[in-house]
This record gives structure tokens, C-alpha cells and sequence, in this order.
């Protein structure tokens, strides 16, 4: 496979977001490897503080226009001129929600980070985790990524720490050890929500997209049917595992796949990456 595919493969993964979206750090060890700069250089350690590292990403981004400017006042005004604790949390929840739904998700992390020093339900320790998740994997500042990334392990390991049964939250604390000098605790943990639940879709997505990225297209191929067989509408999980047939050499296995997600999938970034890869598997 040629690596302007690959190259659109990984942007449609940046793209997908959410729950199963490939860390931005992966993808930039990918991409250094597909343009020969040799071995992955992006483990940095945790070690800058957060308020340094939450320089936003989303500041080379659009700016808000008046009407969301507007929206964000009247948000900031109403914790403000709040009477109670339940008026406050409210105002702070819906300014996290409102920068989540514009992929601002530095600024989203933030409000969810204060609702959850506010008040650290469950709930809202798994959200502020969520959040930071979302800022790390979409972060394309290595340090700052690894910033964010200890960010959300420590709300996800307060979360934990409340309920060590939250096997998802578990599975996506081990993404965030991947960049780091400690990779291993990453796949340990990911193996640890295995052994409690063998069909946890978000361990074997992210173990599957581990295997993809070491080059190990085969251990990848078993995890994403793995994960299939449990659900077989997750696209996502059928995507990569139409690439990694791809990069195995099942050429018409891959296909099929690919012509599965095309039906189900409506990212416009996703159905144009199987549309180049039609073009290179045909």
C-alpha cells in the first residue's frame, strides 16, 4: 500500500474522535515512520504542568463567532449571578457541553475539570477524564499531548479509585500510557480490563489499533473480529480491520469489509479514505 494512502487512512482516524480516536501522538510516530525518520521519538514524559500545557489547540483554529461569544457570556453570567451550587454546576456543565459540540476540547476539558473539583460524583470524574482524553488525542504538540494525557489519568484514576469496576474508563486510562516511558503499564492495563471482561470493545479496539501500529497487522486482524463478533456495527473497528487485511495482503477480505463500512459509515474523511483504497486493493 502506498503511503499517500496511508497517509488518508490516518487522517480519517484523527477524524473520527470520540471513544475509539487513535492518539495524535501514534499518528505522528506513524507518519515519521511511513517518511523514514526511524523510531518513534514521541514518548515524553508527564512532566509539564497543566496550565502551561493547556495552551489550546483549538487557538489555531476558527475563532468564535458573535453568536457562540454571545452563548459562552451568557453561560459565564449565569455561574456568576448562580444563587446555589446546583445553579453553578449547571452553567459550568453546559459550557463544557457547548466547547465539546464545537471540538474545542481544551476548553471543554477545563469546565469539566472545575464541575468535577466542584462536585466529584462518579459521573463527573469520568467526564473530566473524558474530556482531557478528547484534548489528548486530538493534541498535535507532543508535550502538551503528554500533559494532557496525565491529566486524564488522574481524573480517570480518581474515577477508578471511586469504582474499580469501570472497565472503559480503565481502557482508555492505558491510551494515555502509550506515549510515555512507560508503554508497558499502558498494555498491562488493557490486558487487566481483558482478563475481567474478554469482550470490552474499547480494550480490544485500542489493542487493536497498538497492533496496527507496531506493524503487527495480524494481531490486529484478531482483535478488531474479535470485537466484531460482539458488535458488528462498530464501523470504526470494521474500518481498521479492512486496512489491516489490506496491509496482510487479503485483498478481497479487505474489500468486503471496506464495502460493509462504506454502507454504514458517514464521515466524509472515512468514505474517502476507502475510496482510495478500492483504487489500490482493485
Amino acid at each position: 500500500m502506498n503511503r499517500s494512502i496511508l497517509i488518508v487512512i490516518l487522517l480519517a482516524t484523527l477524524l473520527t474522535g470520540g471513544l475509539y480516536s487513535l492518539p495524535k501522538v501514534v499518528v505522528k510516530s506513524r507518519e515519521q515512520k511511513l517518511s523514514g525518520g526511524g523510531t518513534d521519538s514521541t514518548q515524553v514524559p508527564a512532566t509539564e504542568q497543566a496550565d502551561k500545557a493547556t495552551t489550546s489547540a483549538e487557538s489555531h483554529s476558527a475563532p468564535l463567532t458573535a453568536e457562540q461569544q454571545n452563548t459562552v457570556a451568557s453561560l459565564s453570567q449565569q455561574f456568576i449571578s448562580a444563587r446555589d451550587s446546583k445553579q453553578k454546576t449547571n452553567a459550568v456543565l453546559q459550557l463544557s457541553d457547548f466547547y465539546l459540540d464545537l471540538r474545542k476540547f481544551d476548553s471543554s476539558a477545563k469546565y469539566a475539570e472545575k464541575l468535577a473539583l466542584m462536585e466529584p460524583s462518579e459521573t463527573n470524574l469520568v467526564r473530566a477524564g473524558d474530556r482531557y482524553y478528547d484534548a489528548f488525542s486530538f493534541s498535535a504538540d507532543t508535550k502538551k499531548s503528554a500533559t494532557l494525557g496525565a491529566k486524564a489519568r488522574e481524573w480517570y484514576q480518581k474515577a477508578l479509585d471511586k469504582n474499580p469496576a469501570l472497565l472503559n474508563v480503565k481502557a482508555n486510562l492505558a491510551m494515555t500510557y502509550v506515549s510515555t516511558e512507560t508503554p508497558m503499564q499502558g498494555i498491562l492495563l488493557l490486558r487487566e480490563v481483558l482478563a475481567n471482561d474478554p469482550t470490552n470493545e474499547v480494550a480490544l479496539f485500542n489493542l487493536g489499533l497498538l497492533s496496527m501500529r507496531s506493524n503487527q497487522y495480524e494481531k490486529a486482524v484478531e482483535r478488531f473480529r474479535q470485537l466484531l463478533k460482539g458488535n458488528p456495527g462498530n464501523s470504526k473497528a470494521r474500518f481498521y480491520l479492512g486496512v489491516s487485511l489490506a496491509q496482510t495482503g487479503k485483498n478481497k477480505e479487505a474489500l468486503e469489509e471496506l464495502l460493509i463500512v462504506k454502507g454504514q459509515e458517514k464521515d466524509p474523511t472515512i468514505q474517502s479514505a476507502i475510496a482510495e483504497l478500492e483504487k489500490d486493493l482493485k
